[in-house]
């Protein structure tokens, strides 16, 4: 009786043990957000550097991954010159580790291939091949950020419909808001997205934002049957514009401005969300990626 009672205490001692490691596994689980837009010129990359910038001050650790295959250009907007980039992981010559830039306050970017056709026209078994290597990636940061180009490409959509979330970005223009809602119809259809999120960007107000944001959500609602969450807007400050052309975050060049004010808020409101992952990570997000190249 005596042995059989220490097995089962041994028993429950290992249970416990390996309960607690796929807890902390989930947990430690890499949340993988995709900023996209329906069109360009609405401030998405921006966005994104900011975003991922203010992500990191509350604690977050983060990587971009610039996404806009062939016309990339985040290292341009910081001011640093990769030497590498993902066409030279495309070309199996380095590895994802090699390639990763530090940004500011110790932001890591994976840059692109700006200007490389070959990249935004890749074929199936090199999309395999390139995302295999991206796998490595699981368990560097807390939240990876995938910054894609803008629009209906199969590039875009495979990486929206795999990613966790969505952060749509889109501004009060009419042609800009129903080239978001053609994006959101677009990801509706292949039925299988993480949640959806909107950011109005170069508001006048709160007012704007939010009537910007209600056309939006009631079409999306009525037709689409989709919930789109407001995430909540960027006012219109001269301040980006003027960061943009020194090569600086606007968040670290103009700390007090109403964007920074905006974005820092974003990010708040974005971890205060709740977040239930799948335990599979990095590797399944590429894995659908891969499927949906097919």
């Amino acid at each position: 009786m005596r042995d059989q009672a220490e097995k089962l205490r041994v028993l429950a001692k290992n249970l416990k043990h390996q309960v607690e490691t796929e807890i902390k596994g989930i947990q430690k689980r890499t949340r993988i957000i995709a900023v996209t837009s329906g069109k360009g010129g609405v401030g998405k990359t921006n966005f994104t550097i900011n975003f991922a910038l203010a992500l990191m001050a509350l604690g977050q650790r983060v990587i971009i991954l610039d996404a806009d295959l062939g016309l990339a250009n985040i290292d341009v907007m910081l001011g640093i010159n990769p030497k590498y980039n993902l066409y030279h992981v495309l070309k199996g010559e380095k590895s994802i580790q090699d390639i990763i830039v530090p940004g500011p306050e110790g932001l890591l970017i994976i840059a692109g291939g700006s200007g490389i056709q070959e990249m935004a026209n890749l074929r199936r078994w090199q999309v395999e091949q390139f995302l295999g290597k991206l796998e490595e990636l699981e368990g560097m940061a807390d939240i990876l950020i995938i910054d894609t180009s803008a629009g209906l490409s199969r590039n875009v959509m495979s990486f929206v419909l795999a990613a966790d979330e969505v952060i749509v970005i889109t501004i009060p223009e009419p042609t800009a808001i129903a080239d978001a809602y053609g994006l959101v119809k677009a990801m509706t259809a292949k039925k299988k997205h993480g949640e959806v999120h909107l950011v109005v960007n170069k508001v006048e107000n709160a007012q704007e934002a939010d009537i910007t944001a209600n056309k939006l959500s009631i079409v999306a609602e009525r037709f689409l049957k989709l919930n789109i969450g407001h995430l909540g807007f960027i006012l219109d400050d001269p301040n980006v514009s003027k960061a943009v052309k020194s090569q600086a975050p606007f968040l670290l060049k103009y700390p007090k401005s109403s964007a920074t004010v905006c974005v820092k808020k974003l990010a708040a409101h974005m971890l205060e969300k709740e977040f239930n992952p799948e335990p599979s990570g990095v590797k399944a997000f590429f894995g659908k990626i891969a499927k949906l190249f097919g």
